[in-house]
């Protein structure tokens, strides 16, 4: 780490960010340059995770998170929701972590925020921090799926997040995800995923790992497929955002670590792959021309989450050939705009309130409470890649909606299988 470098650089980012000239205005409102594209997501994911992993990594996020609920909310928010923003913050912010510390004023950034997010991750596992947290089933099952998104950050950023961890932090994470398996998974819709998040996450940190949640959740899944890249939620298909919110990224990440430790098939990761390359065209095809995309289904307060899967394409490039990287980047930014700059979004302390774009807490399914919200991180997971990466540096273009609006030559779709 180059602290001298850090010292310099963080102040002169404070100013940076806050000369904003007519000219700067103007140039957002006619459509970013790529360098803005990457400074506006950075500043806006950052804006999110600070509360949660400063607030955690001082012992104090149950001192000072919000505990919001939706109508009819009817879990012990206090024993669940703390887990649910720290796990789902890791989810998203692991893999910019993971680009590790340099000598660039983004760099200096990550040398903070990678330090705040090590004190947090021991924060939440020591039994004797007053943050602490449940993962158990004394109270409620949800503790399994955010320790599973706990699990997936990791896996995201083993060099910068796991490696570093002390000898007792590591021990203390990998009981705490054993004693998740106390939690019966439910074995009729995508929760099968998170049993065997954990278990794989186990197996990568040496942990002592159990195949059968795991075996059994990818044969539930591959069962469950519906055609043309979609996998149901259980034996019917709902039309929502939950192949993005958890099915496909974490099928595909199980499978992954099955086949670097030579205990998978490398063909169903193939496959597994293939369906959410053509999912990641469909994503991509739903955002309009002004930065908008269909609100239906479950979930909807999780916001740019419905595009976790088209984000871990981009970061993990595999991209299919009918994306480039710029059209990624540029329509995802724009929804992130449309959602994240509506007034609403964030209470006058910087914590996310319940809403899809804005305040709307009416939108809520009954489980969603303020830690749920934080599943929004994972529409960032671009921001793994290097800022030199073409993902970033190449040129601003017209996504697929926009040019089919303006008549321009689009190609015609075709379905998976």
């Amino acid at each position: 780490m180059n602290r001298r470098f850090f010292l310099k650089a963080v102040p002169m980012a404070g100013i940076a960010g806050s000369l904003k000239t007519d000219k700067n205005i103007l140039a957002d409102i006619a459509g970013p340059a790529p360098a803005s594209d990457r400074q506006y997501n950075l500043d806006l994911l950052l804006r999110i995770c600070d509360p949660v992993i400063s607030s955690l990594a001082k012992g104090q996020l149950k001192a000072t998170m919000p505990t919001a609920v939706a109508p009819h909310y009817g879990k012990p928010v206090d024993k669940v929701t703390y887990l649910e923003a720290f796990g789902r913050t890791l989810a998203g912010l692991a893999p910019w972590l993971e680009l590790g510390p340099d000598n660039t004023m983004e760099g200096s950034r990550r040398i903070l925020m990678q330090e705040k997010t090590l004190k947090a991750i021991a924060m939440a596992v020591d039994s004797a921090s007053p943050d602490f947290m449940n993962f158990t089933n004394k109270f409620d099952p949800q503790p399994l799926v955010d320790g599973a998104f706990m699990a997936h950050g990791l896996l995201r950023a083993p060099e910068q997040l796991w490696k570093p961890l002390s000898d007792t932090t590591k021990q203390q994470v990998i009981e705490a995800f054993k004693s998740l398996r106390s939690i019966k998974t439910f074995s009729t819709n995508n929760w099968v995923l998170f049993a065997a998040m954990i278990e794989v996450a186990l197996l990568q940190f040496n942990g002592g790992w159990d195949r059968k949640p795991v075996d059994f959740a990818i044969e539930k899944i591959l069962e469950w497929y519906k055609g043309d890249s979609m996998y149901g939620d259980g034996t019917h298909f709902h039309y929502d955002y939950y192949n993005s919110f958890v099915i496909q990224p974490m099928l595909v990440d199980v499978l992954k670590v099955l086949t670097d430790h030579q205990e998978g098939n490398k063909e169903q990761y193939e496959l597994a792959l293939k369906r959410m390359q053509r999912y990641g065209v469909i994503l991509e095809r739903q955002i309009s021309p002004e930065g908008t995309f269909p609100v239906v289904g479950r979930s909807m307060p999780y916001r740019n989450a419905a595009f976790q899967a088209l984000a871990q394409l981009a970061l993990q490039e595999k991209l299919p050939a009918e994306l480039t990287p710029a059209q990624v980047r540029c329509a995802l930014t724009v929804v992130n705009k449309r959602i994240f700059d509506t007034p609403g979004t964030f209470d006058k302390k910087g914590w996310l309130q319940i809403g899809f774009c804005g305040y709307q807490p009416e939108i809520a399914d009954v489980y969603t409470s303020t830690g749920s919200l934080y599943l929004c991180t994972t529409g960032f997971l671009d921001l793994g890649l290097p800022a030199h990466h073409p993902y970033w540096s190449s040129p601003a273009v017209e996504w697929t909606a926009q040019k089919a609006w303006k008549g321009k030559t689009v190609y015609k779709d075709h379905s998976l299988d």
